[in-house]
């Protein structure tokens, strides 16, 4: 297995689990109570939709990461 494969791999695993990721997100369509902050007062942000988020926030810079390396053709 040479270095192209392993990054090719990552990639590709990357962008399943991305994927996964973003389809179990919560939906945070306010509406128009959203214009005006009404929403803020009455919910607080879970841990786990705090993890959750840097998860994705991580595996979107690791698939962003490998597809500029593979296109560069830097490996």
């Amino acid at each position: 297995m040479t270095i192209d494969q392993l990054v090719e791999i990552i990639s590709i695993v990357s962008a399943i689990l991305l994927i996964v990721l973003v389809l179990l997100h919560s939906p945070k369509s306010d509406g128009l109570g959203g214009l005006s902050g009404q929403s803020e007062l009455f919910s607080s942000t879970k841990t786990a939709e705090k993890n959750l988020n840097r998860i994705t926030w991580a595996l979107g810079l690791v698939f962003i990461s490998s597809t500029i390396i593979l296109s560069a053709g830097w490996v």
